[in-house]
């Protein structure tokens, strides 16, 4: 076969977005209204056989702020920053909106970007790490709702992925500017603060099976959070300690969570002597409800009760560096689409910390639910013979 000899451009940015026509914000999902918390809630449990009584045990985080999330206003907000920084660029694509458990859906978003011409969409989950929750069973969601869309026409859309970003620039930039800021926002008669990194905890076995992308979730959380340590040290010019902390655990007591709970993670700081902490939700990509509530308003209070000064830093949001990183992945993404669309070596991938970068094609087994149980459910974006 002959090599082909087109090269491609030294700046990705000089292709654009090609092959793609269309970016896909892609997220988890909220209630928009109390009448819309126990749907929304069997949404996300669905085939789990929770019952509604344990729902609505859930549902009291949500009626709390009104019974709407926070998190529908913050994916538009990051919808509108991520055009924009787009549109900086010279690049002028659509971006859709859609989630994964309620409006609007996936598939509504990726209807909206077939009937804007869109046949190759380059996916961006607001999921900064590899988990089954952080990204197959959003790749599985995709499968059905592109299933969904289908016109049976043959011209189907095509949708990538980009890869799962917890080490890339923009991220840990982002969270570094928010504990150093934390840091100046303490009390200045306060003890010098122990930083508390925050994320989702996950069941023992969802861990387990996290090891088939290359690292765990809890390595690639390790490693993100000492990276963002050394660099806050850095600007601090005072050496910052560090822990990682989960929250948010459900499901039964007999099932092993990652652990410490934050709250007894307080707990026991408080009792080994420290008096002030900074909260850092570094699992997290805005302040959505696990962050309105899980920290603001429960570990929050589980500080003011052990007598400790706590101060939460922000989430990565809206901040320009996150943005402006999100720009530069899929700018990635394309220029490695472009590559093997033409037999050429791929291109570099930015990172920082110890860890490689992930993979935006996932191999097959990658990120189950349990280890060694297959979901029985095909994934979008993978190597895996489903797909």
């Amino acid at each position: 076969m002959t090599p082909p000899t087109t090269d491609l451009p030294a700046d990705p940015s000089a292709a654009g977005l090609a092959p793609y026509d269309a970016v896909l914000l892609y997220s988890f999902g909220g209630p928009n209204g109390p009448d819309d918390v126990l749907p929304f809630l069997r949404n996300v449990t669905a085939g789990k056989n929770i019952p509604d009584e344990r729902l609505a045990e859930v549902a009291e985080h949500y009626h709390h702020f009104g019974g709407r999330s926070p998190i529908n206003e913050q994916n538009l907000a990051l919808r509108a920053a991520l055009q924009d920084e787009l549109r900086r660029r010279g690049l002028d694509v659509p971006v859709v909106w859609g989630n994964r458990n309620w409006e609007p859906y996936t598939r509504d978003a990726l209807a909206e970007a077939r009937a804007a011409g869109a046949r190759r969409v380059v996916a961006l989950v607001t999921s900064a790490y590899s988990s089954y929750s952080g990204c197959r069973q959003y790749r599985e969601n995709l499968w059905t709702a592109l299933d969904e869309v289908a016109t049976g026409d043959g011209d189907a859309l095509v949708v990538d992925k980009v890869r799962s970003y917890f080490n890339h620039p923009g991220f840990v930039q982002a969270n570094v500017d928010a504990v150093v800021e934390a840091y100046e926002g303490t009390p200045t008669d306060a003890p010098w603060p122990r930083l508390v990194f925050v994320t989702h905890s996950i069941p023992d076995t969802m861990q387990d099976a996290s090891t088939v992308a290359g690292a765990s979730y809890r390595e690639q959380h390790l490693d993100v959070a000492r990276t963002v340590a050394d660099a806050a040290s850095g600007r601090l010019g005072r050496r910052v300690e560090w822990d990682l902390a989960y929250c948010s655990r459900s499901g039964p007591p007999s099932q092993p969570w990652l652990e410490p709970d934050v709250n007894d993670h307080l707990a026991a700081l408080a009792a080994a002597g420290t008096t002030s902490v900074v909260l850092s939700p570094i699992g997290f990509v805005s302040d959505h409800m696990e962050v309105a509530f899980d920290l603001d308003t429960e570990a929050l209070e589980t500080a003011r009760e052990l007598g400790m000064t706590a101060v939460r830093a922000d989430s990565v949001g809206v901040r320009e560096p996150f943005v402006r990183g999100l720009a530069d992945l899929l700018l990635e993404r394309a220029a490695i689409a472009r590559a093997d669309d033409a037999g050429l070596p791929r291109p570099a991938e930015a990172t920082v910390g110890q860890l490689p970068p992930f993979r935006s094609v996932c191999v097959p087994g990658c990120c189950r639910m349990r280890d060694g149980v297959d979901s029985g459910r095909p994934a979008a974006c993978s190597t895996d013979p489903w797909t």
